[in-house]
């Protein structure tokens, strides 16, 4: 579980696209090991704060920094301990799942490309399907093998952009325990998501973005504390990380 260490640090980040502010001061940071989610509805700006994290934009003004590493000064340092895994999976269909591995493990000049290969298709449950073509696959074997081609190179921190949307509720719950068991390894898991449900049963620290800023920050006991007491009928009825969400969002909207 989670040490001391920061994995990621960000402070007062702003982004704009065409003068309009998407970003408008965020903060938050992230413990080496943990699964950090961070939660908001479409249009939150959950993908543009992936992208700044992953190198891929430059941030118009604020601090990040990625396992000590400053994301503007040395983005080649971060991109060393990184990896990316978005909303849609990046499999080439045309070849297998152990052509589409070893691909990987080639462009990331690794020992043995066979053996990394062979090694992952185990890990996640693919070895029967490793010389069928991609084209073939599930929505579930798809994901899972896009996860395994991050996983190439072992990073030392993974992000998951909605790593579960479209897919169906057993193939989201093969994605879950997925996901605990990088945390359960060593690696840090920062994951976006839209589903409270999947941050409820993954992360350690939960952040609300909403409209371009976490309204919301912490573990997810510490969310209900934010919530009014739970009242004594006939049981007393914990507050769901949905109900907690729409509160506080609702409590940013009257204001």
């Amino acid at each position: 579980m989670a040490g001391n260490e920061i994995a990621i640090s960000v402070q007062g980040l702003k982004k704009y696209y065409n003068n309009i502010p998407v970003l408008t001061g965020v903060d938050f940071q992230v413990k080496t090991g943990s699964i950090f989610a961070l939660l908001g509805s479409n249009g939150a700006g959950k993908t543009t704060i992936v992208k700044i994290l992953t190198t891929l934009l430059k941030p118009d003004s604020g601090k990040a920094a990625v396992n000590g590493f400053d994301l503007v000064a040395k983005p080649e340092n971060v991109r060393q301990v990184i990896s990316l895994t978005g909303q849609f999976a990046a499999v080439d269909e045309v070849l297998t799942g152990r052509e589409n591995l070893i691909m990987i493990a080639r462009l990331r000049h690794l020992n043995n490309p066979r053996q990394v290969a062979d090694d992952l298709l185990k890990r996640f449950g693919l070895t029967d399907a490793a010389e069928r073509r991609v084209s073939g696959y599930s929505g579930g074997m798809r994901r899972r093998l896009d996860i395994a081609m991050s996983l190439v190179g072992k990073p030392q921190l993974i992000f998951l952009d909605e790593p579960t949307s479209g897919l169906d509720p057993e193939a989201r719950i093969e994605v879950w325990k997925i996901v605990k068991e990088l945390a359960d390894s060593g690696t840090t898991v920062f994951l976006t998501t839209q589903y409270l449900e999947e941050a409820e049963q993954l992360a350690d620290q939960i952040a609300i973005l909403h409209k371009g800023r976490i309204i919301a920050g912490g573990t997810l006991a510490e969310l209900k504390k934010l919530f009014p007491p739970a009242k004594v009928e006939y049981v007393e009825k914990q507050p769901t990380l949905e109900e907690i969400f729409l509160a506080i969002v609702g409590k940013k909207e009257d204001k």
